[in-house]
């Protein structure tokens, strides 16, 4: 039986003989590759020129924030938008909330304000620093209003266009109890530059939405080194103590509450100290 040293040399030998010199020493003119006359020069113009620069001291503290640990949080009081759209225009006009991009004009009569700041300025903000929607009021003068759908538009500059229509009446929400206002914790939608979202408001009609922003980006963190990524840890309040309370405990999974972990104190038994018995010694006794 062969050893099994001599068969990894075996196997050695036959790469060096198969792929030149295996310990280093290769010889590009030596392998064919089939691709005599099309080699890509990339390496032999670039290989002198690369350097490897070496950071300076104390960059690599700075600069290695990018991971989840480092993502910033929304300050609660800073994650409300309150739009006011009005229409006197004495016809149904289209509102066109958000959409930086086009920069749609609104119809004659139709009024959009943002009581935190300005329409323009949330619109100019959305370009640099896009947010995530999470959650939504909807409160309007006329009941009538919520049989026209909301549009959730994504246009983009090649020219695609993707509507997505969201219907209020589904929302449902212990806080639904008046005919004139809905609540939808699950309405999400990203506001870009791309992103807009477009109702039909009837004539002599307000609405009032109040959007809670769930997630941003803000660049200036890239000065500091951090995440660009802000979330807002704090839960959305819908107004009903029993619902807020609730929601600020810990989430189970799949409804199930999590075991108590018991901590048990094991105790590493003292090594028992050798003990050496003197006898008479044993006599060795050889078997034929």
């Amino acid at each position: 039986m062969r050893d099994f040293d001599d068969e990894i040399l075996d196997y050695e030998d036959d790469a060096e003989d198969r792929y030149d010199d295996f310990n280093g020493d290769y010889d590009e003119d030596d392998f064919d590759t089939g691709l005599d006359g099309n080699e890509d020069s990339y390496d032999e113009e670039y290989e002198e020129e690369m350097e490897y620069v070496e950071a300076a001291p104390g960059m690599d503290a700075v600069y290695d924030n990018y991971k989840s640990s480092s993502i910033g949080r929304i300050d609660p009081n800073d994650r409300t938008l309150t739009v006011v759209v009005k229409n006197t225009s004495g016809a149904d006009a289209q509102a066109v909330l958000f959409g930086a991009n086009e920069e749609a004009a609104q119809p004659a009569g139709v009024t959009v304000i943002v009581e935190e700041s300005s329409h323009k300025e949330v619109r100019e903000e959305s370009k640099a620093n896009p947010f995530k929607i999470g959650g939504m009021k909807l409160s309007v003068s006329d009941p009538l209003q919520f049989d026209h759908v909301l549009k959730v538009v994504k246009r983009t500059a090649a020219g695609s266009n993707t509507e997505r229509v969201y219907q209020p009446r589904n929302a449902t929400s212990p806080q639904n109890f008046t005919q004139t206002l809905i609540d939808d914790d699950n309405f999400e939608m990203n506001v870009t530059g791309q992103d807009s979202l477009r109702v039909t408001v009837k004539d002599g009609v307000t609405l009032v939405f109040t959007f809670t922003v769930k997630a941003r980006a803000n660049m200036g963190n890239l000065l500091k080194g951090n995440n660009v990524a802000e979330l807002s840890t704090v839960p959305r309040t819908t107004g009903l103590p029993q619902i807020d309370l609730l929601r600020k405990r810990k989430s189970m999974a799949f409804g199930i509450k999590p075991r108590k972990r018991r901590v048990v104190r094991r105790r590493r038994p003292r090594p028992m100290p050798r003990r050496y018995s003197v006898g008479r010694p044993r006599r060795l006794v050889r078997r034929r």
